[in-house]
């Protein structure tokens, strides 16, 4: 299969669809636990955009307090403080897809993520994640070298920050041109193996935002960014680590006025929304990286 790199960054998102079926006890559990942090009201984007700024904030610098005069007399002893820990609820980490494919009438479908794709065919993806953090996508080709795909210098300023609810599209609905708007198949079969990252902090050693820009300005050769052997072993260790998936059963359904609003203004997606296809989280609130890997089936 062959894809430039722009458009292949547009198409690996797709197969993190192809994911197995769990018993229908795991599927509740995980597509509750997953939507149970969406707010009942729609988040709206006070600085609505295009399209969302996937840079990771900077926070805001504290006023710095005024001084005051010592009061007279003696120092009044502090309240003597619980040493004990208070207990913190972790949500588990997860990432939500729902695949969608262009229909006769050039509608967006919700398609089933094990149907097989071919010549002509269009897809696009919307990720949906259940807290903030940092997004990677890896890309092996017939067992080759790994290859990062996402973030993209030429795409969000390569930043790579989701909002918790917030979704991401790939690629845009308001491209300026209708055949970039979708991913088209082409004719070429192969074995793509794709590497789905998602951190609530930053992967050390993998270059993002002004980082990435820099880099690809500067490497030769250029772009795609390549991990390094132990960067890599890192993320193939996380690998190892268990996830539980939900997903769902039936398909067919349009994208709906939310789910496009929310994708092109920075919105987050409330409780009553439509819900992803396809939920992944992992098994435990200590990991705070989730992988998977999959492959994309094009015949």
């Amino acid at each position: 299969m062959r894809f430039g790199i722009v458009l292949f960054a547009l198409i690996i998102v797709s197969a993190v669809l192809l994911a197995a079926v769990p018993p229908p006890q795991e599927q509740e559990d995980v597509r509750g636990a997953f939507l149970t942090s969406r707010p009942k009201e729609k988040t709206e984007n006070p600085n609505p955009v295009a399209r969302p700024n996937r840079r990771k904030p900077k926070p805001t610098p504290s006023p710095t307090p005024k001084a005051t005069a010592s009061p007279k007399g003696p120092t009044p002893t502090p309240p003597k403080q619980d040493s004990t820990p208070a207990r913190v609820n972790t949500q588990r980490i997860g990432i939500g897809l729902t695949l969608f494919t262009r229909d006769p009438n050039g509608l967006a479908v919700r398609v089933d993520p094990t149907h097989v794709f071919h010549r002509g065919d269009r897809v696009r993806v919307l990720l949906e994640t259940n807290s903030d953090g940092y997004l990677y996508i890896f890309n092996t080709t017939n067992n080759g070298p790994p290859v990062m795909v996402y973030p993209d210098p030429e795409l969000d300023e390569a930043g790579n920050y989701l909002q918790a609810h917030v979704p991401l599209e790939i690629p845009s609905s308001l491209a300026a041109q209708e055949r970039l708007r979708w991913l088209v198949f082409d004719e070429h079969d192969g074995d793509e193996r794709l590497y789905f990252v998602f951190s609530s902090a930053a992967l050390p050693g993998v270059p993002i935002e002004d980082d990435l820009i820099s880099y690809c300005r500067e490497a030769k050769p250029a772009c795609p960014w390549r991990p390094a052997t132990e960067v890599w072993a890192r993320i193939q260790q996380k690998l190892q680590q268990p996830l539980q998936t939900d997903k769902a059963e039936h398909y067919g359904k349009a994208q709906t006025d939310a789910e496009r609003q929310a994708t092109t203004r920075g919105i987050g997606l409330a409780k009553a929304d439509a819900e992803p296809s396809l939920i992944m989280m992992v098994a435990s609130s200590s990991n705070t990286t989730l992988v998977t890997t999959l492959d994309l089936v094009h015949r």
